[in-house]
């Protein structure tokens, strides 16, 4: 499976290298970032062993991690990836997703993740998608919700000893999230 770099109209998606780690830490620096995240990143050490095991993961072809450049601000504002890849039954996750605040509630996250969605459904010809939120993580159920996903179910004790929501959504879904998303973002047809 081929995850190239990805371009939209405001982000690009590029595929994590180590000669990120300081860019990514500089846009990392809010605690609201980290603070629904199983890990906390305070150092510029922990970020680079953060990347490190991140790109370990896509070698090993369980994970595609991106880094998230906005070309607005001519910078990078966080990551992205793909994870729980699974080719056997066409699905993977999206998640590990941060932003810096400076990037919230902006088009940034809706292009996100309609580049992913797009390279998973019509590229990878995926079958299922799939979003994991902590259940006390508003911002992030409402985020997911407003791209189109499915709420499915809460696994209990899941991470850390919290609940998480799992969303989804499925091929048969595509055509229809596309076209809204593309609405949101005022892509032309």
């Amino acid at each position: 499976m081929d995850f190239p770099q990805l371009e939209g109209k405001r982000i690009s998606l590029l595929p994590l290298e180590l000669e990120h780690t300081d860019a990514l830490f500089q846009c990392s620096r809010s605690l609201e970032i980290w603070e629904y995240l199983p890990i906390k990143i305070q150092t510029v050490h922990e970020m680079e062993r953060f990347v490190q095991s991140a790109i370990s993961e896509r070698e090993c072809g369980a994970d595609f991690p991106y880094v998230v450049f906005d070309k607005k601000l001519n910078k990078i504002v966080g990551m992205t990836r793909y994870l729980r890849i699974s080719h056997v039954h066409k699905n993977l996750n999206i998640g590990w997703t941060w932003y810096s605040p400076e990037v919230w509630r902006t088009a940034v996250n809706t292009e996100c993740k309609y580049l992913l969605f797009k390279h998973a459904f019509e590229v990878w010809e995926a079958v299922r998608v799939e979003f994991v939120a902590a259940s006390t993580n508003y911002r992030s159920q409402t985020a997911i919700e407003r791209l189109g996903a499915k709420k499915e179910g809460i696994l209990r004790k899941k991470y850390n000893a919290t609940d998480h929501i799992v969303y989804s959504i499925i091929d048969e879904d595509w055509n229809d999230i596309k076209n809204r998303l593309e609405r949101f973002l005022e892509y032309s047809r």
